[in-house]
């Protein structure tokens, strides 16, 4: 199963990118997820454990990195091929 993560760090820095956004940022790229930043958040793409580790890597180290909000999204991509569905349950 595969997951999209979807996340956005405050307090928003206009100025510059804040300790709290690099410590999220981190935990999704040495997760070795595919990354996309936007303007309002940031997403990142890959298999479940990884996915689900970077999530609580992401919120401890985030916090601790001084976030009042963490808001988190994540959700489950369908398979490329249906086959996949069927080998893991159809898990949704």
């Amino acid at each position: 199963m595969r997951l999209m993560v979807e996340f956005t760090t405050e307090p928003f820095e206009l100025d510059g990118f804040p300790e709290h956004a690099r410590a999220a940022r981190r935990a999704v790229d040495e997760a070795g997820l595919e990354v996309a930043v936007g303007p309002f958040g940031t997403s990142a793409e890959g298999d479940a454990e990884p996915a689900l580790a970077a999530v609580v890597r992401l919120l401890r180290e985030s916090l601790a990195a001084g976030a009042s909000r963490i808001s988190l999204q994540v959700s489950v991509l369908p398979a490329a091929d249906p086959a996949e569905d069927a080998a893991d349950g159809g898990a949704r």
